[in-house]
């Protein structure tokens, strides 16, 4: 009941966007600022949170009313793309905390017009190695968009069959595609018939090509927690991050670290918890993450999704991934 009445709390501050078509979300002018934020806020000595070791971060502003609400991001030569859950983007350098090369747009197709988040929800982005194909999954309606660019045009769409029946508003919340070309979506609350976790599927290849070549699995997060997006580490494994919202914590995240040759028809797997971001240290709607090699380090982007309210914020954060070798 504590955690309902959270969510309606903060549902009741998200603005409804009825403003012009996607493709002139943003305003031609728009400018986006970033000021750097300390992990534990006043004391910019702790920088360690479990595996994590902070590297630096920003909290991202704009004047205009469409920015925000980040859900999906990639990460590619030094250049973020950060995917709104109304299917807009921005795409931008960090020189510091100084905002460069800023670029935005949104989505060339998708599920309804695009003018609400009720029409699209795009929620997780996915992309070959060299940026030469891109996929979106669609929370509210369950499907999978692929595109040759951000800003060209859709190369095709898939409904598939295993996740029709994902419940709105808790579909396809994560998605990576594998360096071997498979695909592994998760729901955010979705669950199978009679089985644990949260209902999971591995495409042999592009889901939009073969929706039907795969198995169902199921992925069991945190107590308590919903997961909220994933990727694939340098060394093949997976990074999971798991969402709270409660009344008396707020937003917390967890980090999870799964092996993908667990994953396996039918089976419920899960993983260990190697960070929790929580009170003291920043703590927000963390729903995207990101991850390259840096000085033969492995670095992990953390974005909050603010849902365009005045009590949340748009946080990226960059920090170290402190593991022994797989």
């Amino acid at each position: 009941m504590k955690k309902t009445l959270a969510v309606l709390l903060t549902l009741a501050t998200l603005p409804g966007y009825s403003g012009p078509p996607a493709n002139d979300v943003y305003s031609a002018n728009m400018t986006v600022t970033a000021r750097p934020v300390d992990l534990f806020p006043g004391d910019p000595a702790r920088r360690r949170i479990g595996a994590l070791e902070y590297l630096g971060g920003v909290v991202l502003k704009s004047s205009d009313p469409a920015f925000g609400g980040y859900s999906a991001m990639r990460f590619d030569h030094g250049r973020f793309t950060l995917l709104s859950d109304m299917g807009s983007w921005i795409s931008f350098r960090l020189a510091g905390s100084n905002v460069r090369d800023l670029t935005f747009g949104a989505l060339p197709g998708g599920p309804g017009i695009g003018w609400e988040k009720a029409d699209r929800d795009s929620e997780s982005l996915t992309a070959t190695p060299d940026g030469r194909q891109f996929w979106a999954g669609f929370e509210n309606s369950n499907a999978i968009w692929r595109y040759d660019s951000l800003g060209g045009r859709a190369t095709g769409h898939v409904r598939p069959a295993a996740m029709r029946r994902w419940p709105r508003g808790g579909g396809a919340e994560s998605m990576v595609r594998l360096r071997d070309g498979r695909f592994v979506v998760i729901s955010e609350m979705g669950r199978w018939r009679g089985a644990k976790g949260r209902a999971a599927i591995l495409f042999t290849g592009d889901p939009v090509e073969h929706p039907r070549r795969g198995f169902r699995f199921a992925y069991q997060p945190p107590a308590e927690y919903d997961p909220s997006d994933m990727i694939e580490l340098p060394d093949g494994r997976l990074l999971i991050l798991n969402r709270r919202l409660s009344l008396r914590g707020g937003f917390t995240a967890k980090l999870t670290l799964l092996d993908p040759t667990r994953i396996r028809p039918g089976k419920l797997v899960t993983g260990p918890v190697i960070a929790t971001l929580a009170a003291p240290a920043l703590h927000d709607n963390f729903e995207a993450l990101a991850a390259t090699r840096e000085q033969g380090r492995t670095v992990v982007w953390i974005a909050s999704d603010d849902n365009q309210s005045l009590f949340e914020k748009s946080y990226l954060l960059k920090f170290a991934l402190m593991l022994p070798p797989r």
